[in-house]
Protein backbone atom coordinates (compact mmCIF):
# COMPACT_ATOMS: atom_id res chain seq x y z
CA UNK A 1 0.00 0.00 0.00
CA UNK A 2 1.17 3.40 -0.15
CA UNK A 3 3.10 4.50 2.81
CA UNK A 4 6.03 3.39 4.84
CA UNK A 5 6.56 0.03 6.47
CA UNK A 6 9.66 0.66 8.53
CA UNK A 7 12.45 -1.71 9.34
CA UNK A 8 10.74 -2.29 12.69
CA UNK A 9 8.49 -4.76 10.86
CA UNK A 10 11.41 -7.07 10.07
CA UNK A 11 15.11 -6.41 10.34
CA UNK A 12 15.96 -9.61 8.54
CA UNK A 13 15.63 -10.39 4.86
CA UNK A 14 12.54 -12.26 3.75
CA UNK A 15 11.94 -14.28 0.62
CA UNK A 16 8.78 -13.90 -1.43
CA UNK A 17 8.25 -15.72 -4.70
CA UNK A 18 11.95 -16.40 -4.93
CA UNK A 19 12.90 -12.74 -4.46
CA UNK A 20 14.79 -11.51 -1.42
CA UNK A 21 13.88 -8.10 -0.10
CA UNK A 22 14.32 -6.00 3.00
CA UNK A 23 11.74 -3.78 4.62
CA UNK A 24 14.16 -0.84 4.77
CA UNK A 25 14.25 -1.07 0.96
CA UNK A 26 10.45 -0.94 0.93
CA UNK A 27 10.53 2.21 3.02
CA UNK A 28 13.04 3.73 0.60
CA UNK A 29 10.78 2.86 -2.34
CA UNK A 30 7.83 4.63 -0.78
CA UNK A 31 9.92 7.70 -0.05
CA UNK A 32 11.51 7.69 -3.52
CA UNK A 33 9.11 5.78 -5.82
CA UNK A 34 10.68 7.13 -9.01
CA UNK A 35 13.92 5.34 -8.20
CA UNK A 36 12.23 1.96 -8.68
CA UNK A 37 10.91 0.42 -11.89
CA UNK A 38 7.19 0.93 -12.39
CA UNK A 39 5.16 -2.28 -12.53
CA UNK A 40 7.93 -4.38 -11.00
CA UNK A 41 8.46 -2.09 -8.04
CA UNK A 42 8.95 -3.75 -4.71
CA UNK A 43 5.67 -2.20 -3.64
CA UNK A 44 3.90 -4.87 -5.67
CA UNK A 45 5.80 -7.63 -3.89
CA UNK A 46 6.25 -6.32 -0.39
CA UNK A 47 3.09 -4.78 0.88
CA UNK A 48 0.55 -7.00 -0.83
CA UNK A 49 2.47 -10.20 -0.15
CA UNK A 50 2.90 -9.28 3.48
CA UNK A 51 -0.82 -8.59 3.90
CA UNK A 52 -1.90 -11.60 1.83
CA UNK A 53 0.20 -13.75 4.17
CA UNK A 54 -1.60 -12.22 7.11
CA UNK A 55 -4.94 -12.95 5.47
CA UNK A 56 -3.87 -16.58 5.03
CA UNK A 57 -3.38 -16.85 8.75
CA UNK A 58 0.12 -15.56 9.33
CA UNK A 59 0.32 -13.74 12.65
CA UNK A 60 -0.63 -10.08 12.81
CA UNK A 61 2.63 -9.67 14.67
CA UNK A 62 4.26 -9.14 11.28
CA UNK A 63 2.95 -5.58 11.63
CA UNK A 64 4.41 -2.97 13.98
CA UNK A 65 2.96 -2.92 17.47
CA UNK A 66 0.12 -0.45 18.06
CA UNK A 67 1.07 2.78 19.75
CA UNK A 68 0.59 3.19 23.47
CA UNK A 69 -1.80 5.96 24.57
CA UNK A 70 1.14 8.21 25.42
CA UNK A 71 2.87 7.50 22.09
CA UNK A 72 -0.33 8.18 20.19
CA UNK A 73 -0.80 11.48 21.98
CA UNK A 74 2.82 12.43 21.28
CA UNK A 75 2.67 11.68 17.55
CA UNK A 76 -0.65 13.45 17.09
CA UNK A 77 0.86 16.51 18.73
CA UNK A 78 3.82 16.30 16.33
CA UNK A 79 1.46 15.81 13.38
CA UNK A 80 -0.57 18.84 14.47
CA UNK A 81 2.67 20.81 14.39
CA UNK A 82 3.21 19.78 10.76
CA UNK A 83 5.46 16.74 11.21
CA UNK A 84 4.56 14.41 8.31
CA UNK A 85 6.81 11.69 9.69
CA UNK A 86 4.49 11.55 12.69
CA UNK A 87 1.54 11.09 10.32
CA UNK A 88 3.28 8.14 8.65
CA UNK A 89 3.98 6.57 12.03
CA UNK A 90 0.34 6.93 13.06
CA UNK A 91 -0.67 5.16 9.85
CA UNK A 92 1.88 2.36 9.85
CA UNK A 93 1.34 1.52 13.51
CA UNK A 94 -2.36 0.93 12.77
CA UNK A 95 -1.95 -1.20 9.65
CA UNK A 96 -2.77 -4.39 11.52
CA UNK A 97 -6.18 -2.86 12.24
CA UNK A 98 -6.86 -2.71 8.49
CA UNK A 99 -5.75 -6.33 8.04
CA UNK A 100 -7.94 -7.42 10.94
CA UNK A 101 -11.04 -5.74 9.51
CA UNK A 102 -10.43 -6.88 5.94
CA UNK A 103 -10.28 -10.49 7.11
CA UNK A 104 -14.03 -10.33 7.78
CA UNK A 105 -14.70 -9.75 4.08
CA UNK A 106 -12.33 -12.30 2.55
CA UNK A 107 -15.12 -14.72 1.60
CA UNK A 108 -17.13 -12.24 -0.48
CA UNK A 109 -15.27 -12.90 -3.71
CA UNK A 110 -13.59 -9.50 -3.73
CA UNK A 111 -9.92 -8.96 -4.48
CA UNK A 112 -8.13 -8.69 -1.16
CA UNK A 113 -5.69 -6.10 -2.45
CA UNK A 114 -8.63 -3.89 -3.44
CA UNK A 115 -10.23 -4.21 -0.02
CA UNK A 116 -6.88 -3.47 1.58
CA UNK A 117 -6.49 -0.40 -0.64
CA UNK A 118 -9.95 0.83 0.28
CA UNK A 119 -9.46 0.03 3.95
CA UNK A 120 -6.18 1.89 4.12
CA UNK A 121 -7.81 4.94 2.53
CA UNK A 122 -10.23 4.79 5.45
CA UNK A 123 -7.30 4.62 7.85
CA UNK A 124 -5.63 7.64 6.24
CA UNK A 125 -8.88 9.60 6.47
CA UNK A 126 -9.16 8.60 10.12
CA UNK A 127 -5.66 9.85 10.94
CA UNK A 128 -6.31 13.13 9.12
CA UNK A 129 -9.71 13.82 10.72
CA UNK A 130 -9.20 12.35 14.21
CA UNK A 131 -9.49 14.75 17.13
CA UNK A 132 -7.44 13.42 20.07
CA UNK A 133 -8.84 16.16 22.31
CA UNK A 134 -12.15 14.28 22.48
CA UNK A 135 -10.50 11.63 24.61
CA UNK A 136 -11.06 8.63 22.33
CA UNK A 137 -8.38 6.30 21.01
CA UNK A 138 -7.55 6.36 17.32
CA UNK A 139 -8.17 2.62 16.92
CA UNK A 140 -11.85 2.90 17.84
CA UNK A 141 -12.38 5.85 15.52
CA UNK A 142 -10.31 4.36 12.69
CA UNK A 143 -12.19 1.05 12.88
CA UNK A 144 -15.41 2.83 11.96
CA UNK A 145 -13.70 4.77 9.17
CA UNK A 146 -12.11 1.65 7.68
CA UNK A 147 -15.34 -0.33 7.97
CA UNK A 148 -17.42 2.46 6.42
CA UNK A 149 -14.99 2.87 3.53
CA UNK A 150 -15.14 -0.85 2.74
CA UNK A 151 -18.94 -1.00 3.05
CA UNK A 152 -19.37 1.99 0.72
CA UNK A 153 -17.11 0.28 -1.79
CA UNK A 154 -19.05 -3.00 -1.57
CA UNK A 155 -22.41 -1.23 -1.94
CA UNK A 156 -21.14 0.62 -4.99
CA UNK A 157 -19.84 -2.64 -6.46
CA UNK A 158 -23.23 -4.24 -5.92
CA UNK A 159 -24.89 -1.42 -7.84
CA UNK A 160 -22.22 -1.51 -10.52
CA UNK A 161 -24.34 -3.51 -12.93
CA UNK A 162 -26.78 -0.67 -13.42
CA UNK A 163 -26.70 0.62 -16.99
CA UNK A 164 -26.20 4.36 -17.26
CA UNK A 165 -24.94 6.65 -19.97
CA UNK A 166 -21.25 7.42 -20.08
CA UNK A 167 -22.39 11.03 -20.53
CA UNK A 168 -24.42 11.03 -17.31
CA UNK A 169 -22.86 13.19 -14.56
CA UNK A 170 -21.21 11.16 -11.81
CA UNK A 171 -20.19 14.09 -9.62
CA UNK A 172 -18.71 17.55 -9.63
CA UNK A 173 -15.19 18.88 -9.29
CA UNK A 174 -14.15 21.49 -6.74
CA UNK A 175 -15.23 24.28 -9.07
CA UNK A 176 -18.75 22.87 -9.34
CA UNK A 177 -18.28 21.54 -12.87
CA UNK A 178 -19.96 18.24 -13.71
CA UNK A 179 -17.73 15.21 -14.25
CA UNK A 180 -18.91 12.48 -16.62
CA UNK A 181 -17.57 8.98 -17.14
CA UNK A 182 -16.68 10.13 -20.63
CA UNK A 183 -14.31 12.71 -19.11
CA UNK A 184 -12.24 9.93 -17.60
CA UNK A 185 -11.45 8.52 -21.03
CA UNK A 186 -11.63 11.79 -22.93
CA UNK A 187 -10.10 11.78 -26.40
CA UNK A 188 -10.03 13.97 -29.51
CA UNK A 189 -11.04 11.12 -31.82
CA UNK A 190 -14.30 12.33 -33.45
CA UNK A 191 -15.53 8.75 -33.87
CA UNK A 192 -15.24 7.93 -30.19
CA UNK A 193 -18.62 9.32 -29.02
CA UNK A 194 -20.50 6.87 -31.26
CA UNK A 195 -18.34 4.00 -30.11
CA UNK A 196 -18.71 4.99 -26.48
CA UNK A 197 -22.47 5.07 -26.88
CA UNK A 198 -22.36 1.34 -27.64
CA UNK A 199 -20.54 0.76 -24.36
CA UNK A 200 -22.97 2.47 -21.99
CA UNK A 201 -22.80 -0.20 -19.34
CA UNK A 202 -20.77 1.25 -16.54
CA UNK A 203 -19.91 -2.25 -15.42
CA UNK A 204 -17.75 -2.68 -18.50
CA UNK A 205 -15.69 0.33 -17.54
CA UNK A 206 -15.28 -0.96 -14.02
CA UNK A 207 -14.31 -4.38 -15.33
CA UNK A 208 -11.51 -2.81 -17.34
CA UNK A 209 -10.43 -0.74 -14.36
CA UNK A 210 -10.14 -3.96 -12.36
CA UNK A 211 -8.58 -6.16 -15.04
CA UNK A 212 -6.29 -3.83 -16.98
CA UNK A 213 -4.83 -1.48 -14.39
CA UNK A 214 -2.14 -2.12 -11.82
CA UNK A 215 -3.13 -1.82 -8.14
CA UNK A 216 -1.46 1.59 -7.97
CA UNK A 217 -3.25 2.82 -11.11
CA UNK A 218 -6.60 1.57 -9.83
CA UNK A 219 -6.16 3.31 -6.51
CA UNK A 220 -5.14 6.64 -8.05
CA UNK A 221 -8.00 6.54 -10.56
CA UNK A 222 -10.54 5.64 -7.89
CA UNK A 223 -9.38 8.53 -5.73
CA UNK A 224 -9.00 10.97 -8.61
CA UNK A 225 -12.47 10.45 -10.13
CA UNK A 226 -14.44 9.13 -7.16
CA UNK A 227 -15.14 5.77 -8.76
CA UNK A 228 -17.39 3.39 -6.79
CA UNK A 229 -19.10 6.42 -5.23
CA UNK A 230 -15.88 7.36 -3.51
CA UNK A 231 -14.62 10.81 -2.62
CA UNK A 232 -12.76 12.76 -5.30
CA UNK A 233 -9.30 14.14 -4.67
CA UNK A 234 -7.02 16.51 -6.54
CA UNK A 235 -3.63 15.27 -7.70
CA UNK A 236 -2.01 17.32 -4.97
CA UNK A 237 -4.23 15.79 -2.30
CA UNK A 238 -3.54 12.28 -3.57
CA UNK A 239 0.18 12.99 -3.56
CA UNK A 240 -0.03 14.16 0.04
CA UNK A 241 -2.10 11.18 1.17
CA UNK A 242 0.14 8.63 -0.53
CA UNK A 243 3.42 10.33 0.25
CA UNK A 244 4.54 10.75 -3.36
CA UNK A 245 5.03 13.73 -5.66
CA UNK A 246 2.17 15.35 -7.57
CA UNK A 247 4.02 14.77 -10.85
CA UNK A 248 4.25 11.06 -10.03
CA UNK A 249 0.49 10.95 -9.38
CA UNK A 250 -0.01 12.67 -12.74
CA UNK A 251 2.08 10.04 -14.52
CA UNK A 252 0.18 7.20 -12.85
CA UNK A 253 -3.15 8.78 -13.81
CA UNK A 254 -2.03 9.33 -17.39
CA UNK A 255 -0.86 5.73 -17.70
CA UNK A 256 -4.19 4.45 -16.36
CA UNK A 257 -6.26 6.63 -18.70
CA UNK A 258 -4.17 5.56 -21.70
CA UNK A 259 -4.80 1.90 -20.87
CA UNK A 260 -8.55 2.49 -20.63
CA UNK A 261 -8.59 4.54 -23.81
CA UNK A 262 -7.42 1.50 -25.77
CA UNK A 263 -10.62 -0.32 -24.81
CA UNK A 264 -13.02 2.56 -25.43
CA UNK A 265 -11.65 3.96 -28.68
Amino acid sequence: MLWKCTDRIEDSLSKVNGVYFSFPDFRNFLLNPRHFSDGKARYNILFHTMISNVLRGVSLKTFPNPLTPDEEKYYFQKYTEGDLEAKHILIERNLRLVAHIVRKYQNLGEEMEDLISIGTIGLIKAVISFDPEKGNRLAAYASRCVENEILMYLRARKKGGKEISLYEPIGTDRDGNEIRLYDIIETTDTDVPEKLYLKENIQKLYEKVESELSPRERLVLKMRYGLYNGEEYTQREIASLLGISRSYVSRIEKSAVEKLRVWFC
